[in-house]
């Protein structure tokens, strides 16, 4: 057991929104192939969906309303033909809203200590 404090809530969206922001914007360097493209698409669209779980559990529900539009846009089974600027564009807006989520996605700790009985 440990006198250090637990923080009482877990930023669990984190780690899979700064990812999801990597992909991205390493993506912007595959626009051109559609192979090593079709990756980023599987990578994006995934961790969009594994996120919509995170704002779900942390009951943070208008998020998953921008993460389904990346799911969606992204997704790898139906792809959307999309190219020029405004796709670039939205990649760099999808970068962003990984971030956000990721920093604005909290859930309660189970494990915390530090509550009052």
């Amino acid at each position: 057991m440990t006198s250090y404090p637990t923080p009482e809530f877990r930023r669990t969206a984190l780690a899979p929104g700064i990812l999801g922001a990597i992909v991205l914007l390493a993506g912007l360097a595959l626009l051109d192939n559609a192979g090593g493209y079709l990756l980023i698409r599987f990578a994006v669209s995934i961790l969009a969906l594994i996120m919509c779980v995170f704002s779900w559990q942390g009951k943070q529900w208008w998020w998953i309303i921008a993460l389904l539009a990346i799911a969606v846009l992204w997704n790898p089974v139906a792809p959307f033909a999309f190219h020029g600027q405004g796709w670039v564009a939205l990649q760099f807006v999808g970068a962003i809203v990984f971030i956000v989520v990721g920093i604005r996605v909290k859930i309660k700790n189970p494990d915390d200590r530090n509550q009052r009985r």
